[in-house]
């Protein structure tokens, strides 16, 4: 704000002085004018006519025809003035124009515009920016619907298929029933987590998040967590390890926030090497409690580091039937962010690891 305040002072004493200079040479020249004129009248007169009476009111006749152009000179310096406001009106006028023209890349103004030429370049570039971003995230969305729409096909059809097998094969043994029955279990539950991930999609980008904000016990809540995950640990080999202090106090959304560490870890089991271990971490310095969770996986680049808490965004461009939709670390980061906090990863040396920073107050 105080910068557009300067900006407008300073065109407006940019006019104002031209107008004044210009306004002030003006007027000397008129009246040294006068003057030169009065003085050239009165030799004439005398020379030509001698004492005549209307010699007494020549400086009268002189200083009207001074005045009358002086009037002139006002009402044409006033004219230059008002069209050079309207020139600038007419130059930010085709300026916005130029702010949605993809073939100009830098737009110009005179030089008295030069401060509100370099904020309006900033709102073209980032105009550009915020429409490659929107073509981007709806690129995204239709990639999701793809995606979804495959994902959603697969676990639909495998229990099809298994549920036609059982229906059609009254004589199928007690143990062939029983794995074909847990292999429709497990496909529908994949299709409840993807429906549920639909439902998602509208709870967090569609309306505003409302902590309920209570005092936990967050080592207990790791634990719990952990315990949760055990069959999905025990599917891989995987060991978790959890390493904080006995009672850990905290307040926040219980809720929230233990769907964050749930994104975490379930991703480190994804994408954790068969045979490893998680380590989980959580402790408290300098009023912030700093919760890590690290797992033994494929290294992940820089740029996909960059990219990884957006929405819709999936390291797993083959589509694994076990990746989500790319919201999981997005509503992760909301809700972090939510709570004053702040969430990063890194990958180095086939590691990755994501670190959760809440303050305490």
């Amino acid at each position: 704000m105080e910068s557009n305040k300067n900006g407008r002072n300073f065109l407006l004493g940019t006019l104002l002085k031209t107008y004044l200079i210009q306004f002030a040479v003006c007027s000397v020249i008129i009246m040294a004018g006068i003057y030169g004129m009065d003085i050239a009248a009165t030799w004439l007169f005398r020379r030509w006519y001698g004492e005549h009476y209307f010699l007494h009111y020549r400086a009268l006749y002189t200083y009207m025809a001074g005045l009358i152009v002086w009037v002139l000179c006002v009402v044409w310096l006033t004219y230059r003035l008002l069209k050079k406001v309207v020139s600038y009106v007419y130059e930010l006028q085709a300026a916005t124009v130029k702010m949605f023209d993809k073939n100009t890349d830098y737009i110009e103004l005179s030089p008295e515009l030069s401060e509100i030429a370099v904020k309006i370049n900033a709102l073209k570039q980032e105009a550009e920016q915020n429409a490659r971003l929107a073509k981007e995230n709806e690129q995204r969305k239709n990639d999701l619907i793809m995606y979804l729409a495959h994902d959603l096909k697969t676990p639909l059809s495998s229990v099809m298929g298994y549920l036609t097998l059982l229906h059609d094969e009254p004589q199928i043994s007690e143990e062939v029933r029983k794995k074909y029955l847990s292999i429709a279990r497990n496909k529908a539950q994949r299709l409840e987590d993807l429906i549920n991930e639909f439902f998602e999609i509208t709870r967090f980008n569609l309306s505003e998040i409302i902590l309920q904000y209570t005092e936990i016990n967050l080592t207990r809540l790791l634990e719990q967590l952990i315990f949760e995950f055990q069959p999905m640990l025990q599917e891989k080999g995987l060991q978790c390890s959890l390493h904080a202090p006995e009672n850990l106090f905290f307040r926040c959304d219980p809720d929230k926030i233990q769907r964050v560490f749930d994104n975490l870890l379930r991703n480190a089991i994804i994408y954790s090497f068969p045979d490893t271990v998680i380590t989980i971490t959580a402790e408290l310095q300098q009023g912030e409690i700093i919760i890590r969770f690290k797992n033994h996986g494929n290294t992940i680049s820089r740029e996909k580091l960059s990219l990884i808490f957006e929405q819709f965004y999936r390291l797993d461009v083959e589509r694994s039937t076990k990746g989500g939709t790319g919201l999981g670390l997005a509503i992760a980061k909301q809700i972090v962010e939510l709570h004053k906090g702040r969430i990063s990863a890194k990958s180095e040396e086939e590691t990755v690891q994501f670190t959760v920073v809440l303050p305490v107050s």
